[in-house]
């Protein structure tokens, strides 16, 4: 068998010739065996119907192994003449021969290094498209926080709204000046108690002196 990958035959015929020679010679040589049985057969029926013979189906069997070992070692030798002519003129794709899927690099030849710059460029693209698409999923969540935020921005107005109506029926006027009056008076009212601490801290560290 030939040793020659054959690997542009294989992408046209979408096997290996080789391959296909394989498949041929044990078709052959399965259909030599078989015929060979055959003729044993039929030996054994034309001996068994001749009276006083002396030849035994085991020197038949003998007899058809030799013939058998004989036309094999032909037709091998046949099958390598026939194989060698058609890997050369049938299966076979001539050098100057270009497969129609392959005419593109005839027409955009590239070298090794253009073909490398393509393949960087190509990689930094990738890379740019995934910090893109995680850059998106970033703004994605952030949105959702937002709306998240807003949900509670919404609640708290909305109960503003019903502190203010409360004040309004209660007759506290408006809501935003009571609002305004109470963060002061409890900014003083802090104010006041640091002051309370601080008095505290002196006379207790008077205290300790004494």
């Amino acid at each position: 068998m030939s040793v020659d990958p054959m690997v542009y035959e294989t992408q046209f015929f979408g096997f290996t010739p080789q391959t296909c020679m394989l498949r041929v010679y044990i078709a052959f040589q399965d259909y030599l065996f078989e015929m060979m049985l055959v003729v044993e057969g039929v030996m054994l029926k034309k001996l068994d119907g001749i009276p006083g013979c002396k030849i035994s189906p085991s020197q038949i069997r003998k007899c058809t192994e030799k013939f058998l070992l004989f036309m094999k070692e032909h037709f091998d030798k046949l099958f390598a003449k026939m194989e060698e002519v058609l890997l050369q003129l049938v299966l076979n794709i001539p050098k100057n021969v270009l497969l129609p899927e392959d005419r593109v690099q005839e027409q955009y030849p590239y070298s090794k290094e253009e073909f490398q710059a393509l393949q960087d460029e190509l990689q930094q693209l990738q890379e740019q498209c995934r910090a893109e698409v995680a850059v998106e999923e970033a703004l994605r969540a952030e949105l959702e926080e937002q709306k998240v935020v807003r949900a509670e921005l919404e609640k708290i107005l909305q109960c503003f709204d019903g502190l203010e109506n409360i004040c309004r029926e209660h007759g506290a006027g408006n809501f935003k000046e009571s609002f305004a009056l109470l963060t002061q008076s409890s900014k003083k009212l802090q104010d006041v108690l640091k002051d309370v601490e601080e008095k505290s801290k002196k006379m207790k560290q008077r205290d300790q002196l004494m």
